[in-house]
């Protein structure tokens, strides 16, 4: 009778403890929709994801957030703030998942939990227009090469130099946009970025800038990032059933082609990223 006792003590004991686990785990999500407010950290210097245009927030990730925050029920709140300290800042629960985006790598997804791909992210090399110095890639050995301080791309810039005969003379900058206008004043001879953002700038200014193709680095993707815990999961849950319905009812390859003049073929999830 005891042993029994026993038995429906423990039974009950790990019910609730199941029961606390899952409500534990929704945590994040049931805040956000009481708050009735998502918190977002992003940069807006990284055009044309996220940028300022005549005073407003504008870019891809505004358009596809606005959706996601309908899809929850939710409005979005930004936060915004360097691109270095963006995800020190998801760790440190200032804002519930990141905009940015960021390259998917593998030692990211370690550490984060991503969203299926918003778009493609492979490097390529913009130059000034009518330079005929680089016209393919291995053309920037020994020259001054700007890239975003702490990025996945000025990760590959780094490794696509070692493969170089001289290496690259690479300079780091807290925001891209510091970058093109150093280029366009002729202080470096180009800015190694992910091909969308460097398309979207050369077709902005076609007469100051050129894409060098073909892109230089290893097929990669666009994703938005949440931290990789029991907490968030539930948000993440929802907010990756949100972008895969825009994938499949057509409004992210919309929204691609308003801000890329294209739009890109994503897989729905990536597990094992080229780098």
């Amino acid at each position: 009778m005891k042993a029994t006792s026993l038995f429906k003590g423990l039974a009950a004991a790990a019910l609730l403890f199941g029961a606390s686990l899952s409500a534990h785990a929704e945590d994040t999500l049931a805040s956000v929709k009481a708050a009735g407010t998502l918190k977002v950290g992003t940069e807006t210097a990284f055009a044309p994801f996220d940028f300022i245009d005549a005073g407003e927030h504008a870019g891809l990730n505004v358009d596809l957030f606005a959706e996601i925050g309908k899809e929850l029920g939710v409005s979005i709140e930004w936060v915004t703030l360097p691109w270095e300290g963006v995800l020190p800042g998801l760790e440190a629960g200032k804002f519930d998942m990141v905009a940015g985006p960021a390259t998917i790598t593998k030692a990211r997804l370690e550490r984060y939990r991503f969203t299926p791909p918003i778009a493609e992210a492979t490097v390529a090399i913009l130059k000034k227009a009518g330079d005929t110095t680089i016209s393919k890639p291995e053309d920037i050995a020994g020259k001054a090469i700007g890239s975003g301080k702490a990025t996945a791309q000025l990760a590959q810039l780094s490794a696509f130099s070692e493969t170089l005969p001289s290496k690259v003379d690479i300079r780091e900058y807290p925001a891209f946009t510091e970058s093109y206008a150093d280029l366009a004043a002729g202080r470096i001879v180009g800015v190694a970025n992910s091909l969308p953002n460097i398309a979207f700038v050369a077709s902005q200014r076609k007469d100051t800038f050129e894409v060098v193709l073909p892109a230089f680095g290893q097929k990669s993707y666009f994703g938005f990032i949440g931290p990789k815990d029991a907490d968030h999961a539930a948000l993440m849950d929802v907010i990756d059933a949100a972008l895969l319905k825009m994938k499949a009812d057509g409004r992210l390859a919309e929204m691609q082609k308003k801000w890329f003049g294209t739009s890109f073929e994503t897989p729905d999830s990536v597990k094992d990223p080229a780098f």
